[in-house]
């Protein structure tokens, strides 16, 4: 483990990220925290949207934090979910869940562990639109 400080005057969003309609700012805290987390600003990119696709994430743990805007996700035995500036979601591990829209200025804190983690398209959960 080391120091690790970012500024967000030298804030650099890409788009290259498990989204294409979001742009990501790392944080540095992969490289801080040698892989055990990863810490990042997620933004809504310009022109894009959400496509709604069913998926699940192998973590440890996942939570996040919206900075601004607004989004709606869908989350297995739970329904859907209006997140808006101030929300904090705990992702419980394996989850499955989908982002049905988002505002134009969304934006979330997240933090994921381990950093490097496996993401896999998922049917639809039983009893919900799309499950057979």
């Amino acid at each position: 483990m080391k120091f690790s400080i970012q500024h967000a005057r030298d804030a650099e969003f890409r788009a290259d990220g498990l989204r294409e309609y979001f742009e990501y700012r790392d944080l540095g805290i992969r490289d801080a925290t040698g892989g055990h987390a990863v810490m990042h600003v997620i933004r809504a990119r310009k022109g894009t949207n959400a496509t709604g696709e069913w998926h699940r994430h192998e973590v440890g743990l996942q939570l996040v934090y919206v900075l601004r805007g607004w989004a709606r996700f869908e989350y297995e035995g739970v329904g859907e979910v209006l997140m808006e500036a101030g929300t904090c979601v705990h992702q419980p591990p394996g989850i499955r869940h989908r982002e049905l829209a988002h505002s134009e200025d969304f934006e979330v804190l997240e933090i994921v562990t381990p950093a490097d983690f496996r993401t896999e398209s998922v049917p639809p959960p039983p009893g919900t639109a799309g499950a057979r």
